[in-house]
């Protein structure tokens, strides 16, 4: 009978049957889809309200901004998450940016809200999603067995996609009908949430990080020596940050071919920003199940985003970019479940609070640089040929993973000590 009634429980989903992970996933939940809700509604703002010229420069430098933090604070990120109970940092990181919307609600809802509030605003909220998401990352172990870290990865991936549905269908649509004040209203109310679910949930560390942990913190290596010591790790990264330079920038392609090339409004960036949510999801619960090796099935999926990305920019219409962003999502979701998994692996568990801040640093360090090109070039040409850009793009990085050559499973990787990382010489050590 007990083994029947164990054996029942381990076939629901882990959200069902693991409470702690369940609620702390739920919170994870809001936030994302809150500071994504507010990243596409503030940037269709911008484009169809507040700005007459140079509405891709505009809409770019507010995606810009919007990752400054996660790459800028990854050291100070690294450090927080080592040194701090893993619950605090996300309570506080949560109820901070509820406390920020909040503010900017009755700043809008009082009078007419200048752009350098709503960028102010959001240099707040990815600052405090900054520390919230390596943290969540690194508490996967404190939550969950380790037979179910890739469940539980693949359930934290799905987030994203879940953030990227809210913000999809309630972000532009909000702002058509209640403006910016309503928008940060519904983000306070999202965060909010989100801090009270945290702090109901039971995490298997201490709440203190007592002595020991304390030492360990202080005995943390640089983010230059964790990588140095994961070559093959280091390369993986090198490959999707280069890949990012051009997926990201869907973000600001989205509303320009809305407004440009389907001349429609809020409610069609909704269904573009839902398709692309959707597929992701799908792929995030579907990623375990795709056989082959990372890199193999990685490199595949960065081909099958060139053809589909290069497709809206050949043939214009609402449903041919949808249909092409669902497919393009799901090659996110499944990219994120197999590499964040082989990832938890590899990686020591000492290092996990270093390399998930610089791993979030690292990939979204091109999301500044792609956000402004891309909208620097949705000024000059048309966004049919951003589309075609992002697809030639994608292919170089896709080929690159393809070469990659995995260690072997049972021999740890060799550490790179005459090869300095190339991450680290671009831009000294983060």
């Amino acid at each position: 009978m007990t083994t029947a009634t164990t054996d029942e429980a381990r076939r629901l989903p882990l959200v069902l049957r693991n409470r702690a992970f369940g609620t702390v996933w739920l919170g994870q939940v809001l936030t994302q889809a809150a500071v994504r809700m507010f990243q596409v509604g503030v940037s269709w703002w911008l484009i169809a309200y507040a700005v007459s010229g140079g509405r891709g420069l505009a809409s770019g430098l507010f995606m810009a901004v919007s990752t400054l933090p996660a790459v800028a604070l990854a050291p100070v990120v690294a450090r927080t998450v080592a040194r701090f109970a893993h619950r605090s940092v996300l309570r506080t990181a949560a109820g901070a940016a509820g406390t920020a919307a909040a503010a900017l609600a009755a700043w809008a809802y009082t009078s007419g809200l200048p752009l350098a509030a709503a960028y102010a605003a959001t240099l707040a909220l990815a600052t405090c999603q900054a520390f919230f998401d390596p943290c969540l990352t690194t508490s996967v172990p404190e939550l969950v067995d380790d037979e179910d870290i890739e469940a539980a990865t693949g359930f934290e991936m799905s987030t994203q996609s879940l953030a990227g549905l809210g913000g999809a269908l309630l972000g532009a649509l909000i702002v058509d009908r209640a403006g910016v004040a309503g928008l940060a209203v519904g983000c306070a109310a999202a965060y909010l949430g989100a801090a009270v679910l945290i702090a109901t949930a039971r995490f298997r560390a201490a709440d203190a990080p007592g002595e020991d942990a304390a030492q360990a913190a202080g005995e943390q290596r640089t983010l230059r020596g964790i990588l140095a010591d994961l070559p093959f790790v280091r390369r993986i990264l090198i490959c999707f940050t280069a890949a990012n330079l051009f997926t990201t920038a869907v973000f600001v392609v989205i509303p320009l071919y809305t407004a440009s090339v389907l001349h429609d409004g809020g409610g069609t960036v909704a269904l573009l920003e839902a398709s692309l949510g959707t597929g992701t999801l799908i792929g995030s619960f579907t990623g375990a199940r795709v056989p082959g090796r990372p890199t193999v099935t990685g490199a595949w999926l960065l081909g099958a985003m060139a053809v589909v990305l290069a497709v809206p920019g050949l043939f214009a219409g609402r449903f041919v970019i949808a249909g092409c962003l669902v497919v393009a999502g799901w090659c996110v979701g499944v990219i994120g479940v197999r590499f964040v998994a082989l990832f938890q692996r590899l990686v020591p568990a000492a290092d996990k609070p270093g390399f998930f801040a610089v791993m979030q640093a690292v990939l979204g360090a091109t999301f500044p640089l792609a956000s402004l090109l891309f909208g620097l070039l949705g000024d000059q040409l048309s966004a049919q040929t951003l589309c075609l850009i992002q697809a030639a793009g994608l292919l170089p990085a896709a080929c690159a993973l393809a070469l990659l050559r995995e260690p072997a499973p049972d021999a740890p990787e060799p550490a790179a000590e005459a090869e300095p990382s190339p991450l680290v010489a671009a831009g000294g050590e983060r």
